[in-house]
Formats: structure tokens, C-alpha cells, sequence
């Protein structure tokens, strides 16, 4: 169980560090409330999080 969550933080703070590097500031802000939402089983701030993630993955593609 202590390996699976190590893993699973270390693709958590690698997914973190790439959408930093490739969306600066406004990425870490929609990834953050993201995550936030989900873990406050709040939908509002979290689909806020994920519109603006989307919105900046179609603008980069």
C-alpha cells in the first residue's frame, strides 16, 4: 500500500510540473482548483478547473 501511494504522488507532482512548464501560472490555477474541487466534492470549483485546463489544452493544440 506505502509503494502505490508513493507512485501515485510522484505522477501527481510530475503531471504538476508539466502542465506548470507548458501552461505557466493560469495551468497551476486550473489544476489547483481542479483538485480542490474534487477533493471538496465541490462541482463548481472544480469543473471551473476543468474548463480552464481544457481551454488551454485546445489553444495549445
Amino acid at each position: 500500500m506505502p509503494l502505490v501511494a508513493v507512485v501515485v504522488a510522484a505522477l501527481a507532482i510530475g503531471f504538476e510540473q508539466l502542465v506548470q512548464w507548458k501552461y505557466g501560472p493560469m495551468g497551476i490555477i486550473a489544476f489547483v482548483a481542479l483538485t480542490v474541487g474534487i477533493k471538496a466534492r465541490n462541482t463548481m470549483i472544480g469543473g471551473i478547473g476543468a474548463v480552464i485546463l481544457v481551454m488551454l489544452f485546445a489553444q495549445s493544440g
